[in-house]
């Protein structure tokens, strides 16, 4: 399912350079395209993280994610 708040493929390659590089442990589980929808679904709806659609990443994945966008 996508929303208003999906980030387009120009808007990634803007974002994508800015983005923290993790270090390489395993595989992820996740995109950063799925990350960040799942960040500005949150930014745009106000709901709580809890609350994030299940076809976006967990809630918890997506906050732990924000956080390190926030300090980096």
């Amino acid at each position: 399912m996508s929303y208003s708040t999906d980030i387009t493929d120009q808007e990634l390659f803007i974002i994508e350079p800015l983005l923290p590089v993790k270090k390489k442990t395993r595989p992820p589980d996740w995109s950063k395209r799925e990350i960040l929808n799942g960040v500005f679904y949150q930014l745009k709806n106000g709901c709580n993280w809890c609350d994030l659609p299940k076809d976006l990443p967990a809630y918890s994945t997506v906050y732990w994610h924000n956080n390190g966008i926030k300090k980096g």
